[in-house]
């Protein structure tokens, strides 16, 4: 099933539905959350709900999928989200709330989702945060990810510079070497040796 529902002692991760597009307004028009995220803050309903369509619904009409929203079981009202892509690099996203930031919500939601990960035979999972966001890299390491290296990318649609920190976790014990196609894609990449 494309994004089954997960529970964990807080939390229910779930398909995102139409219902929750003022949710999801509330979480991307916070500028602080947005402060890393690679889209501008949404700035009404109108584009919280294109980008429900556009992200989430696009999403959840192939056979796979791993789009959540992270609600807490009180009141399954989205506080977050996580996201895996399909791409080669299977890359791990996520976002939260700014009232829930410093609670573990993220290392819970995250564990979750590569338990299934797992489960469902992916080999291997990246993620990256901007440099000056060195908390994201903190959930990173919490969930057992390691960081590989360091690249700079011009990221859109902001059209800024950023450097990245690239990490990693391997899921099924066979994948050697790090995942070497940001590396490759960009030139100005380099291994900071004192993380």
């Amino acid at each position: 099933m494309n994004t089954p529902p997960i529970e964990t002692d807080r939390l229910i991760l779930r398909r995102f539905t139409k219902l929750d597009i003022p949710a999801l307004f509330r979480l991307l028009s916070d500028r602080d959350v947005n402060t890393f995220l690679p889209w501008f803050p949404l700035e009404t309903m109108e584009e919280a709900e294109s980008f429900y369509r556009h992200r989430f619904e696009k999403s959840y009409s192939r056979p796979h999928g791993y789009n959540y929203a992270v609600c807490l079981k009180s009141d399954n009202i989205p506080i977050g989200c996580v996201n895996v892509g399909m791409e080669e690099a299977h890359d791990l996203g996520y976002g939260l709330s700014r009232e829930f930031w410093h609670n573990g919500i993220m290392t819970e939601a995250c564990r979750a989702v590569i338990d299934l990960l797992r489960m469902d035979g992916f080999p291997f999972i990246t993620a990256t945060h901007d440099i000056n966001n060195p908390r994201s890299g903190g959930v990173m390491r919490n969930i057992g990810m390691k960081y590989m290296y360091t690249y700079q990318e011009r990221v859109q649609p902001k059209d800024t510079l950023v450097f990245f920190r690239m990490y990693q976790l391997d899921l099924d014990g066979r994948h050697s070497g790090p995942y070497m196609g940001y590396w490759n894609t960009f030139h100005n990449h380099f291994i900071e040796a004192d993380l």
